[in-house]
This record gives structure tokens, C-alpha cells and sequence, in this order.
């Protein structure tokens, strides 16, 4: 089996309870569902009905449908459609406000390390405040296959499967040339216990 055979398969069981383990160790919760459509309801189960709840751009979440049922279904106060209502050139400083403390941050990460390392690559860095502080809660959607044994996989990962994935989808939806890995965040531990939550998903989902 190669290392790419490796990256799109869901992770073995003992591998998936594994990694639960230490990323609990690490003062983030985990737990793991059996679907994509289990993992919408899990989400919606944690929301409070009306609560301030940003989506991030997504692939994952965007395959469970999730955005939609947030940012469209009028239970909760969505920070997306706020700003896509919004002006990026007049109200630039309040979009960058809303979307880097939101009170529910919703997303995915690109790599998970069965020491309980969580690694998240952006091109512009939009999604990471939210994720490393500014955010009071946040939950992570993720499917299994994304676990790497460790951080020097993890990079691999990144850079030889996930990156040439995503600069294509990006060229298709934004039409720009590609994607890069401008900006990273690792979340090695959590100072604020529970305040992320990351739901596995024993399914392929994103990249």
C-alpha cells in the first residue's frame, strides 16, 4: 500500500480510537460518527437555536450539507450570510472582525496526527483566528482518512495530496491559477478545555 492509497482510505478503527485518545489527552474533545449525515446532526445537536455561527469554507462541509442548513434554515444567526451581504471594499475591517470571533465557529481541518496534532493550511489565512482563539466554541468536521501517523506524514500529506487537490478545485470555482499553503496553523493542545470539538467521520470527506 502506498502512502496515497493511505490518504484516501478511512482509518483503521484502533487507529481512529487512537488518535480520540490523544487529541482528549490534549484538551480536545473527539468523538466519532459512522456517516456524514450522522456528523450534520451531531453539529446541529451542539448549536444552541439562534446562536452567532460562522461556517468555513469547506469541501467537507460542503459534502454534508451542513452550510446550507445553517446559513439557510433561519435557526441560527449566520455570520456567512452577514458577509456576503456585506461590501469587502467599504466595510473590510468589520468583515475581518465577524469572521475572526464569531461565537460558534463550524469547518474542517486538512491533517490529523495520532498524537493529537491538528493542522490546518490556508492560502489567506482567513479561517484561523477563529480556529486558534477568537472563537468561543469550535467544531471540526473530519474524515478519517485525513489521520497521519505523525507531523513529518502530516506534511506530506499536505503538500504532495492535499495542496495539488485543492489548487485545482480552486482554479475551477475561482479561476485563479491555484492554491498555496501560505499561512498554517497547529494546534498542539488546547488551553481552553472543550472549546473544539472534532467530529470524525469513518467516511472519505474532502481532501
Amino acid at each position: 500500500m502506498t502512502m496515497f492509497d493511505k490518504w484516501v482510505k478511512p482509518a483503521e478503527r484502533k487507529i481512529v480510537e487512537k488518535t480520540i485518545a490523544s487529541l482528549k489527552a490534549n484538551d480536545i474533545e473527539a468523538l466519532l460518527v459512522e456517516s456524514g449525515e450522522e456528523a450534520k446532526e451531531k453539529v446541529l445537536e451542539m448549536l444552541p437555536q439562534g446562536a452567532e455561527v460562522f461556517t468555513s469554507s469547506s469541501t467537507t462541509l460542503d459534502t454534508i450539507g451542513l452550510p446550507k442548513e445553517i446559513n439557510e434554515g433561519g435557526k441560527y444567526n449566520s455570520v456567512r450570510k452577514k458577509l456576503n451581504s456585506m461590501d469587502r471594499n467599504t466595510q473590510g475591517a468589520e468583515m475581518r472582525k465577524l469572521g475572526s470571533a464569531p461565537e460558534w465557529v463550524i469547518g474542517s481541518v486538512h491533517v490529523v496526527t495520532q498524537k493529537g496534532e491538528v493542522v490546518v493550511a490556508s492560502n489567506t489565512g482567513s479561517q484561523l483566528p477563529a480556529y486558534a482563539y477568537g472563537s468561543g466554541h469550535v467544531i471540526l468536521v473530519v474524515g478519517t482518512q485525513k489521520i497521519v501517523k505523525d507531523m513529518d506524514e502530516a506534511m506530506q500529506r499536505l503538500y504532495k495530496y492535499t495542496l495539488p487537490l485543492e489548487s485545482e478545485r480552486a482554479h475551477k470555482v475561482y479561476g485563479v491559477p491555484g492554491s498555496a499553503v501560505n499561512k498554517m496553523l497547529v494546534v498542539n493542545r488546547e488551553v481552553t478545555p472543550g472549546r473544539i470539538t472534532i467530529i470524525f467521520v469513518n467516511e472519505k470527506l474532502g481532501f
